[in-house]
């Protein structure tokens, strides 16, 4: 098994020539094709009163700033993939649903591997994108830390294991990831307490079954000591010794807008490594 479709979000200018070449670095160590992603969106249009009639002038300008950022990303995505000499295409996209939008998660869900950056400061419309491509897609999604602005190998793998559906999810889409690692460590924070299983043993199923598909893999049970699951995997993290995460996308229906989980959103908002995340 291998990622041999790998799509890369790049939504802004800023965050595309990193996100490009982990995405290139990628494709390269799984012989994948790259297809790199942006989608314009459609803004709303201004209104004059007292008619409430379109502003010609703020539309123009609001679409051709719009066109602008498409430009600057296709050329930074394009120049480096020429470069690099790997298998890849751009595809764009206009719609006033953005990454949303039914055309865009149509190629989502056509690929292995969906790659993007992670929200920096300041930018939680940045949020709203990743969550619909985590809650929509189907896909597991890679995110890369915005501090971290190298490609590097990923030798040594943390999967944040609980037993739900989406640990189960998450570690099999990962399984490339966890192959080609050099170690896998499997950590289970507060392991229940079964009348059928000592809790010490947690965790060995999944364990025996990675090792079947030759992946070196431990497994560390831990309590917890009052520290929430979240905070026990960032601690874990902490001497940067980790160069991925794995762990599920833990979330709810939408209210007003679609939310991440406790868990998953306070790891997403202090990751240091990248993170592999399923739902």
């Amino acid at each position: 098994m291998a990622y041999k479709t790998i799509l890369t979000v790049l939504d802004t200018p800023e965050n595309a020539r990193q996100i490009t070449d982990f995405a290139l670095s990628l494709a390269e160590t799984f012989s994948a094709h790259l297809i790199g992603v942006h989608a314009e969106i459609l803004a709303a249009v201004p209104l004059i009163a007292p008619m409430e009639i379109p502003d010609p002038a703020a539309v123009q300008m609001l679409q051709e700033a719009a066109q602008k950022e498409t430009t600057e990303v296709a050329e930074v995505f394009s120049s480096k993939a020429t470069r690099e000499g790997v298998s890849t295409e751009w595809r764009s996209f206009m719609s006033a649903a953005g990454y949303g939008a039914s055309s865009v998660m149509e190629t989502a869900r056509s690929a292995d591997l969906i790659i993007a950056s992670q929200s920096g400061p300041g930018t939680s419309d940045h949020n709203a994108d990743l969550e619909t491509f985590l809650f929509e897609s189907g896909r597991p999604l890679l995110l890369v830390p915005y501090i971290m602005k190298t490609p590097k190998p990923i030798r040594r793998v943390l999967v944040a294991w609980n037993g739900s559906r989406e640990a189960a999810r998450a570690t099999f889409d990962a399984l490339p990831f966890l192959q080609a690692a050099e170690s896998v460590e499997i950590l289970i924070v507060d392991p229940p307490e079964r009348g059928d299983r000592d809790p010490q043993f947690a965790g060995a199923e999944i364990a025996a079954t990675l090792s079947r598909h030759d992946v070196k893999v431990t497994v560390t049970t831990q309590a917890g000591g009052g520290i929430t699951p979240a905070a026990a995997i960032e601690k874990r993290l902490s001497d940067g010794s980790i160069d991925l995460l794995v762990m599920g996308g833990y979330g709810h229906s939408r209210w007003w807008e679609m939310l991440f989980g406790g868990v998953t959103r306070s790891v997403l908002e202090t990751m240091t490594a990248m993170t592999l995340i399923s739902r």
